[in-house]
């Protein structure tokens, strides 16, 4: 990857947030529509993530973590627009490559930003 310097770094604002609800929006192959709790500052905002292929929609309700909430929204074809994206570890476990969420050790308050 090619190197950027801290300033460019310091433009991604990463949030911590819970989720809400989740669900697979009708005739979706890889979405799964997450209704994320960003805390009073950020309020509640609808994100999209290709994670559908990993994890059951009932289970990510609930779960705290990390989000990049400045992206300009971008359109999700027909299901709706996405106002961030799920910021996971693209990780291998057990032989499989997969995404996996940042979790905490003790519960934070929603809209924290990651530094």
């Amino acid at each position: 990857m090619d190197q950027i310097t801290y300033d460019e770094f310091a433009k991604v604002d990463v949030r911590v947030g819970t989720i809400v609800s989740a669900e697979v929006p009708e005739g979706s192959e890889k979405l799964i529509k997450l209704t994320i709790d960003f805390g009073e500052e950020l309020g509640e905002r609808v994100i999209f993530s290709g994670i559908k292929q990993w994890f059951e929609a009932e289970q990510l309700v609930g779960v705290q973590t990390t989000f990049v909430v400045n992206l300009a929204p971008r359109k999700m074809g027909n299901f709706g627009e996405s106002q961030g994206m799920l910021f996971a570890a693209d990780a291998t476990v057990n032989g499989d490559k997969r995404p996996v969420l940042v979790k905490f050790g003790e519960q934070l308050t929603n809209g924290t930003r990651m530094i």
